[in-house]
């Protein structure tokens, strides 16, 4: 992809002063009001994947986090977090029960590439919510395109958006605002492209580059963590751009601010300084 000029369109740095806010919660607040995000991943050998997204909704403040993911994790799931509700799926017919329960979905994590991942992603792309895809969804997206539903989030990183766009990974860091404009315009979503200085983008050309962040988040799982806070952000309000926003700021800030203790930084460290870093930014109770 040629290196591409947007004069008069230079993306707007994410900052305390630029990010959305979310709103106090009333006193006689319930869990209905925050919305239920499904998390739908975990084929086998990775189902660690749909709980790092899973615990990252709940630190976020989801009023309700449910995980499908094969039978073979529910146990394992439970123990690990019991506040969710956890369902074991074997095909795609099992997910339209919770499917109707839910407001927003996040697909993707753990969800392979086999038989299993791609008849749960059918089924969830004909759903007409919200939703953040990531990881495998986004594969399989590149392989077979979906039309994904209104008010949706794409988080590919450089190889991901690569296979999107068929370009090579090198053409894609050549020109990454280009490549998150292409995206989000081509599939009609806001599209988070990750990596250092992670870009923004919407499908009608908006930019905007997260500046924070640390190099002791180079490792696994953190995309999934990222999706969970996205997730949780739709379910209380913030339209797909808002929450994009202030989601990729969050998680940034909190790699950073984590990262000052150098190597080792595990993803699933990073949920409980964003629920931290979220009440200094936007309190609970007024």
């Amino acid at each position: 992809m040629p290196q591409t000029k947007h004069p008069g369109n230079a993306p707007l740095a994410l900052s305390s002063l630029t990010v959305a806010h979310l709103p106090a919660r009333l006193a006689d607040a319930h869990k209905g009001d925050f919305g239920h995000v499904l998390v739908i991943g975990g084929d086998l050998g990775t189902g660690g994947a749909v709980l790092l997204s899973a615990e990252a909704a709940l630190r976020c403040g989801a009023g309700l986090v449910s995980v499908a993911t094969r039978p073979e994790h529910v146990a394992a799931s439970l123990a690990r977090l019991p506040e969710t509700m956890c369902l074991g799926v074997s095909s795609a017919n099992q997910l339209m029960a919770v499917l109707e329960r839910a407001s927003v979905l996040v697909v993707g994590p753990g969800l392979g590439q086999a038989a299993w991942g791609r008849s749960l992603l059918s089924a969830v792309a004909n759903a007409r919510l919200p939703q953040v895809w990531d990881a495998d969804a986004l594969n399989l997206l590149a392989r077979a395109p979906l039309a994904l539903p209104a008010g949706s989030i794409l988080t590919p990183h450089p190889g991901e958006a690569a296979r999107l766009l068929g370009l090579s990974t090198e053409a894609v860091q050549a020109d990454r605002a280009g490549a998150a404009r292409k995206l989000a315009r081509r599939h009609g979503s806001v599209c988070v492209l990750k990596g250092a200085g992670t870009l923004i983008a919407d499908p009608h050309g908006q930019l905007r580059v997260c500046e924070r962040g640390h190099p002791a988040m180079a490792g696994a799982g953190l995309g999934d963590v990222l999706s969970g806070v996205l997730a949780a952000l739709l379910a209380q309000g913030l339209d797909a751009w808002q929450a994009a926003g202030l989601g990729v700021w969050l998680h940034a800030c909190a790699g950073e601010r984590l990262g000052v203790r150098g190597r080792g930084l595990a993803a699933s460290d990073l949920a409980p300084v964003i629920r931290e870093l979220l009440e200094e930014h936007s309190a609970c109770q007024a």
